[in-house]
């Protein structure tokens, strides 16, 4: 058992750091109208600054997860959180696109620091038993920091001024360092998590092409990873730009990111009931499937146009908070599989980072495709096809993965 300090368990804390991480990629859609006025971006373009936090993960994430066994994770966690503190302080005294493009890059790859280390360092600081809950709420993150930011980012740059908004999340980066520096424990011994069966240890002291080659002739970790892609580009597509749709609706700033904040926060629950859910026995193929059918039927009825007209907002809202809600069991439930399907032990961190790293590919590319089609269209009536076809795709990877982890537990 890990000792607690100041009475919080570490992986609280750990949760706690990655949703700092995750108020820098939410802290961009509330900014996105101001900046298309100063800096006079265009719709695509923007799509491009809000995915830009991802090109660090995109292209590194399988790289990071092959070094954080040996640089260390909490020394992984403690570097990112530097470089999320400094690149956001930094962010504020820019005023061209180019500098907030390569800051928001440089995020990304903080970002990626703190995010991908984290389900290994759960995982070594909680019983087993525990496991299945706390990865449900690890998937929180994403879902609570953006929430957080939409929610507080409008009164902050309206109040003040955008670069305010950047300044102060540097500060909460800055204070999640000090908290995981404090709190969080060096450990190094993994717990198994295969029931009373402990995983091979012997793997952690393979070398890195062995760890790679394991880990990428292996389908779990494909399997896994494809799925985080077509979830998180259609989640991060979707919830990135509701300020801009509601603010083309008419609404307010500060009403948009209520609303925003809302839709967000609605995937939190699906999080942590997907942890609960799975400790009770329930199939992690029939939890993913239902998310997936769930975000299509709220995209569909949020955005299509029927006759030339859509659903009421009222209830256009509702459909989105559906997306979010029910799409919400899904995250979680691909931390938990991906523990599962890991080839060994010593592969976890690399099956996490590339799973992460699918996941900002999928981020990168969905908001500027859903930009791209609003663009062609017209208007957003067609880009519930975009996330319907995504959604197909993950219905069908979670058939597999739902073999996958029968002959894993067999």
């Amino acid at each position: 058992m890990t000792q607690h300090r100041f009475g919080l368990h570490p992986s609280w804390v750990i949760v706690f750091a990655g949703v700092c991480a995750a108020l820098h990629v939410g802290k961009l859609p509330p900014a996105l109208p101001v900046l298309q006025d100063v800096l006079g971006i265009t719709l695509v373009k923007a799509g491009f600054l809000l995915s830009a936090v991802q090109v660090a993960s995109m292209t590194l994430g399988l790289a990071v997860g092959l070094s954080a066994d040996s640089l260390g994770l909490r020394r992984s966690m403690l570097l990112g959180l530097a470089l999320l503190s400094f690149a956001s302080i930094s962010g504020g005294f820019v005023d061209d696109a180019q500098s907030l493009l390569f800051l928001r890059a440089l995020e990304g790859l903080g970002f990626l620091l703190v995010v991908m280390p984290a389900p290994a360092l759960i995982r070594r600081t909680v019983d087993a038993s525990q496991l299945s809950g706390r990865m449900g709420w690890w998937g929180t993150y994403m879902p609570t920091g953006s929430a957080l930011a939409l929610l507080l980012g409008p009164w902050v740059i309206a109040g003040v001024h955008w670069s305010a908004w950047w300044w102060l999340l540097g500060a909460v980066a800055a204070l999640a360092w000090v908290a995981v520096w404090l709190c969080v424990p060096d450990v190094q011994a993994p717990a198994p998590v295969h029931g009373n069966t402990p995983m091979p240890a012997r793997v952690d002291a393979q070398s890195w092409p062995q760890r790679l080659a394991l880990t990428l002739k292996s389908p779990g970790p494909w399997l896994v990873a494809l799925t985080f892609a077509v979830y998180s580009s259609q989640w991060l597509a979707v919830v990135g730009f509701l300020p801009t749709v509601y603010a083309q609706l008419g609404l307010t700033a500060g009403m948009a990111g209520v609303l925003s904040a809302c839709v967000a926060l609605a995937n939190v629950s699906g999080n942590i009931l997907s942890g609960r859910l799975l400790q009770r026995g329930w199939p992690a193929q029939r939890l993913l499937s239902i998310g997936f059918a769930c975000m299509t039927l709220g995209a569909v009825g949020a955005y299509a146009v029927w006759q030339g007209q859509g659903l009421p907002t009222p209830l256009r809202f509702v459909c989105v908070v559906m997306f979010s809600a029910v799409g919400g069991l899904i995250p979680g439930t691909l931390f938990s599989s991906a523990l599962r399907l890991a080839p060994s032990e010593g592969t976890v961190s690399t099956t996490v980072g590339y799973m992460q790293q699918l996941s900002a590919l999928g981020q990168f590319a969905g908001p500027p495709l859903v930009a791209w089609v609003a663009a062609r269209a017209g208007g957003w009536q067609w880009t519930w096809a975009v996330t319907a076809t995504l959604s197909l795709a993950g219905v069908v990877l979670a058939h597999f993965i739902g073999r996958a982890l029968h002959t894993t537990h067999d």
